[in-house]
């Protein structure tokens, strides 16, 4: 079965084990797994092309969409329920925490009559370009090409020919019938056999025990603990990086070219994701961070990369599946991503920001995170007034953009607030008259005092949803004059529908340098809803966070787009920024303070 052309982005629920992430589409169908971990090559790529290009399927041999899915519990459970004129049945997937090797689990479970079943796996290393070599192996299926092999093992017989495993099998009322697929290196021994139910139960309690450390007790509770487990889903274990999504090259306009790798760590979605896990207590998750922060940075924090690998690295070369035809049809189909290279100003602020943020409630001080602040704040100093790419990654010409300028005063004035609060020693002096140069060239040159808004940059006709970020960080209090204005224009020029774009890509002669255009963003909308409320407006606040919330998909999941006129979701997914987004507004409308500074704007 192809349903490719009519697939959507909301189609697809999320398994994962901290390490990488399975996408299963309502079909039984896992059409995207990469192994062994978030960024590698992708063993399935099906969701960017077609069932040739790799999946397993485990359904009803009647085929068709499920009824009904949902997650059991507040796990990463999925259970997915089949009807037919036979009977009904339940599929569970899971991937349990990592040992030895990679797994995935399928269980399938008999709920009433009798119901044939069918698994196809086609596994296709490579992102679907290369077939592997598939033989019998004691009563395992083993696929191996290159580097890469995984084995599947079930408990009723498989059959397998040059391309593909198979099984055919009859599941009735109470009966389980398991499925284990392994993943390890071709050249190391294969891995020990994995007891399906054992995994189930190891998997169910991972889940449990970890978000019952959450706090938040507020009105969207169960909202808030969906979004922090996809958060977790998308922390990669072994250093605490977090990936800005599971995917690549979802687009953000069906069958245009904005279509880019997100399997990386974007240092400012991290810093957005720990507010929201600083916030409903997750301090481990943010001195994991840190640790990986050091790590990545060490030897010259000035050249800060805005993103890494999972692992640290930083060599993230940008190339072209020229062999996948893209989700509906969507190219290119990119792997890797040419904006590791790009300088996007407000990274450095955003990151001393949240390290400064994070020692306020709670981590606690060392000498290490300081050097690393120091280094950056060094390099702002010599570097705050050069154009930079902004935090939407233009590819476009350098500009002076005014949330990149804002966020160098926010990163020298949490640095000086440090030295205020005697945690640590620097020139105080120094940097209290470099804030002061920062704002006022920020308010002479990024305000347009005629039209009443702050622009997207010096000179601009346009503004950035960005901009409404700006008292959340102390650059101006919520109810000043020139803040409301910003507001109204931000409303007024980038309102799509309910929702809001990140900024017009055809204002000031198309400043991101890309054809076509994209969908409302979901993060920016919910700041909007921040915006709302903090400005007096709490009930269309909460009617704007209700109609976000209605967008998430059957099990509770957000992509990093919306598609107001077609009334879908766009763009790689689950985007941690979406999801942070729901977490931060909740509690922000439910009394938390969402702004990083403390005490009143400066100025």
């Amino acid at each position: 079965m192809n349903d490719a052309p009519n697939r959507r982005v909301e189609d697809y629920a999320l398994i994962g084990d901290c390490h990488s992430a399975a996408l299963v589409g309502l079909d039984g169908s896992i059409d995207w797994l990469c192994l062994p971990r978030f960024d590698s090559d992708a063993s399935f790529a099906a969701l960017l092309g077609g069932p040739e290009h790799g999946h397993w399927r485990i359904a009803p041999e009647a085929g068709g969409r499920a009824r009904s899915r949902s997650y059991r519990g507040d796990t990463l459970v999925l259970e997915t329920r089949w009807d037919t004129p036979d009977g009904s049945a339940v599929v569970l997937d899971l991937m349990p925490p990592r040992g030895e090797a990679a797994h995935v689990v399928r269980i399938v479970e008999g709920v009433r009559g009798a119901v044939p079943m069918e698994l196809v796996l086609r596994p296709k290393f490579g992102y679907g370009e290369m077939d592997p070599w598939i033989v019998q192996d004691e009563g395992q299926v083993n696929a191996v090409s290159g580097p890469d092999a995984i084995w599947l093992r079930g408990s009723v017989p498989l059959r397998h020919d040059r391309r593909a495993a198979r099984a055919s099998f009859v599941v009735g009322e109470g009966q389980r019938v398991s499925f284990v697929l392994s993943h390890r290196a071709s050249y190391l021994p294969r891995p020990d056999p994995v007891d399906a139910d054992r995994a189930l139960d190891e998997t169910m309690m991972f889940w449990e025990d970890w978000i019952a450390r959450c706090d938040y007790r507020g009105r969207w509770a169960g909202a808030v603990r969906r979004s922090l487990l996809t958060l977790k889903a998308l922390t990669y274990a072994p250093t605490g990086g977090i990936v800005a999504a599971a995917t690549t090259s979802l687009p953000e306009q069906i069958g245009g070219p904005r279509n880019w790798d997100y399997r990386f760590c974007w240092l400012r979605d991290a810093t957005f994701a720990l507010q929201a896990l600083l916030g409903t207590g997750y301090i481990a998750e943010a001195r994991a961070w840190r640790e990986w922060l050091l790590r990545a940075v060490a030897g010259d924090p000035s050249k800060l990369r805005i993103m890494y690998g999972p692992d640290g690295s930083r060599s993230i070369p940008e190339r072209e599946l020229d062999w996948l035809p893209g989700f509906r049809d969507s190219a290119p189909v990119r792997a890797g991503n040419a904006a590791v290279g790009q300088r996007q100003l407000d990274v450095w602020g955003e990151v001393l920001d949240l390290l400064h943020h994070a020692r306020l409630t709670g981590l606690e001080p060392t000498d290490a995170a300081w050097d690393v602040q120091r280094g950056l704040l060094d390099w702002l100093e010599g570097h705050w007034s050069e154009p930079d790419n902004s935090l939407w990654e233009m590819r476009g010409e350098r500009r002076h953009f005014v949330y990149s300028k804002v966020m160098a005063w926010a990163g020298v004035d949490r640095g000086l607030r440090t030295i205020e609060r005697r945690e640590f020693g620097g020139p105080a002096g120094r940097w209290r008259a470099l804030r002061e140069e920062i704002r006022d060239e920020v308010l002479a040159q990024g305000f347009d005092a005629d039209r009443g808004t702050f622009t997207q940059f010096y000179g601009s006709q346009g503004v950035d949803a960005a901009l409404l970020l700006l008292p959340r960080v102390g650059f101006l209090a919520w109810n000043d004059p020139r803040m409301l204005g910003t507001i109204a224009a931000v409303e007024r020029d980038l309102c799509r529908g309910e929702f809001l774009a990140r900024y017009d890509p055809e204002a000031d002669g198309g400043p991101d340098g890309l054809p076509g255009g994209e969908g409302a963003f979901l993060a920016c909308s919910f700041w909007h809803a921040d915006a709302m409320h903090a400005t007096g407006r709490p009930r269309e606040a909460e009617r704007l966070f209700g109609k976000l919330l209605e967008l998430r998909n059957d099990v509770g999941l957000l992509s990093e787009e919306y598609d107001v006129a077609a009334g879908r979701q766009l763009g790689n997914t689950p985007q941690a920024f979406s999801m942070v987004g729901l977490v931060n507004t909740a509690r922000r409308l439910g009394g938390g303070s969402m702004d990083t500074h403390e005490g009143s704007p400066v100025g």
